[in-house]
């Protein structure tokens, strides 16, 4: 957005009962769309294995499949779950959406499996990796990613040079150091460890070295928001991620009319010093949701940044 404060979205392509994968997916597509013409910056998708009801297991495909149905929207990952995965494989990956869609992928990463034990035995086969080393293959990542190296035998094609810009995200204070002493942005999940927000995201500002990737710190806060005509509506429509989560998942929850949607970004921005905001919107009604976002929309372009 031009004005006001960016909003952006994550996406985790959900399935009604008894639908089919397709018929999510084309919901997502339809919802990207639709938060394209209200002005938000990023249209993110997850990535989680073997979960019933989610059909966002192979995120780049779904990024293709988003960015080649959209035309100005940041479209990207939130995120892969990097040791999931050989890092050349997500350079190559991710260069090739760069090279199709040029200046609209980004590329968020995380280090967690993305699903339970066994779907993770599955996808990295071996069970020694507890994600401890996810600095090193980010740092191989950003090899394949950045201007080849003298000698450098591995080289990502399409990838190499790309610059595909990265962003951390994390839901404790390992990604938020990371991010801070790579000089990375850095998004944090509140959306289902809001008890860790404050924490991190003051560690990863206090501590931000500046590089050749940001200057100063950018700090992006995925959060639950759902907005209707009354703060009893919203309160209805919230009944459909309560039902999925815990209620301390949902502690920094912004549910309710406009006016106390405004409200609370702004307390979210006061406490935080967030740059962005990533909207969760889960309602049962996909009308709503889409009305959800309108509102956002609505809401965010009167929100005041700090300077």
């Amino acid at each position: 957005m031009s004005k006001g404060l960016s909003v952006s979205v994550l996406d985790l392509v959900g399935m009604r009962s008894g639908e089919s994968a397709a018929a999510a997916i084309a919901r997502s597509v339809e919802l990207a769309r639709h938060v394209e013409r209200l002005g938000y910056l990023r249209f993110w998708l997850a990535e989680h294995h073997s979960i019933a009801g989610l059909a966002c297991s192979a995120t780049p495909v779904l990024i293709g499949h988003v960015a080649g149905a959209t035309s100005t929207i940041r479209v990207g990952s939130g995120g892969v779950m990097l040791p999931n995965h050989a890092p050349l494989i997500v350079a190559e990956q991710f260069g090739t959406l760069e090279a199709l869609y040029p200046g609209r992928i980004d590329l968020g990463l995380g280090r967690a499996p993305g699903g339970d034990f066994h779907t993770m035995h599955a996808l990295r086969r071996d069970l020694g990796l507890s994600g401890d080393d996810f600095p090193e293959l980010l740092a191989e990542l950003r090899t394949y990613l950045g201007d080849a190296l003298p000698n450098q035998a591995v080289k990502a094609i399409p990838g190499q040079g790309s610059q595909v810009p990265i962003t951390l995200l994390g839901s404790s204070a390992f990604s938020a150091q990371l991010a801070a002493a790579e000089g990375l942005p850095f998004a944090f999940a509140a959306h289902f460890a809001p008890e860790y927000l404050y924490a991190a995201t003051r560690l990863y500002r206090d501590r931000f070295r500046a590089s050749d990737a940001l200057a100063r710190p950018y700090l992006m806060v995925a959060v639950p928001v759902i907005a209707a005509d009354t703060d009893a509506e919203a309160r209805r429509l919230f009944t459909t991620p309560q039902q999925a989560a815990v209620e301390s998942r949902l502690a920094e929850a912004i549910v309710g009319s406009k006016a106390t949607v405004k409200s609370g970004l702004e307390r979210l921005l006061r406490d935080t010093g967030a740059d962005e905001v990533i909207v969760v919107t889960d309602t049962y009604e996909f009308a709503a949701r889409l009305r959800s976002y309108e509102w956002v929309a609505e809401v965010a372009r009167e929100v005041v940044m700090a300077a």
